[in-house]
C-alpha cells in the first residue's frame, strides 16, 4: 500500500461497498487484505509504553491500537490510504497490527528455520543466532529491527548438521 497512489485504492469501493452485486457479480464474502507499513511508528511506541509500564507484548489487543492506526492511515499521505473513501465510508473492517518481534519470537524462528534446514535445533545455537541480530532501542534491545528476515543467513552461518 506504501508504493501505491492514493486514488487507486478508491477504485476499489464499489467491490467493498454495501451492494449485492457490482456487474452481476457478488463480492459480499470477498476478502481483500491490504499490507502498510504505516503506523509502525506508532506501534513501536505504544509496546515501548506497554513495556515500560510492566506489561507484555501478549497482552496487546487489536482494538488499543485500531483508532491509532486508522488515523495514522488515513492522514499519512504515503500511506495508499491518505484521504480514502474506504476509510471515509467505513469500509475496511480491522487494521490488524503486525507488533515487533522480541527476542523470544526470533529464538523461535531460528529454531523452526534451523529444523527446516535438518539442522541440528538445541538453544545454545538458536541464542547465538538471536544474539546476532540487531535489536531497538539499543540499550533495552527489545525489538528485533528486521524481525526474522535475516534469521535465514544466520541459520547458514551457525547451523550445524545433526
Amino acid at each position: 500500500m506504501d508504493k501505491m497512489h492514493p486514488e487507486i485504492i478508491n477504485v476499489i469501493k464499489p467491490f467493498l461497498d454495501y451492494n449485492d452485486l457490482v456487474e452481476k457479480v457478488s463480492y459480499r464474502k470477498a476478502m481483500f487484505i491490504f499490507l502498510s507499513n504505516a503506523g509502525g511508528e506508532q506501534i513501536t511506541e505504544f509496546l515501548l509504553n506497554v513495556w515500560k509500564n510492566g506489561k507484555k507484548r501478549e497482552e496487546v489487543q487489536m482494538i488499543d491500537l485500531e483508532s491509532t492506526l486508522t488515523a495514522e492511515v488515513y492522514n499519512k499521505e504515503n500511506s495508499g490510504f491518505w484521504r480514502s473513501n474506504l476509510i471515509d465510508n467505513n469500509l475496511i473492517d480491522y487494521f490488524v497490527p503486525f507488533l515487533p518481534l522480541e527476542y523470544k519470537h526470533i529464538k523461535l524462528c531460528a529454531k523452526a528455520m534451523l529444523k527446516a534446514r535438518g539442522f541440528r535445533t538445541d538453544e545454545d545455537t538458536a541464542s547465538q543466532i538471536a544474539d546476532e541480530m540487531i535489536y531497538f532501542p539499543k540499550k533495552e534491545r527489545l525489538f528485533s529491527v528486521k524481525g526474522c528476515k535475516t534469521v535465514s543467513a544466520k541459520v547458514d552461518y551457525f547451523g550445524e548438521p545433526k
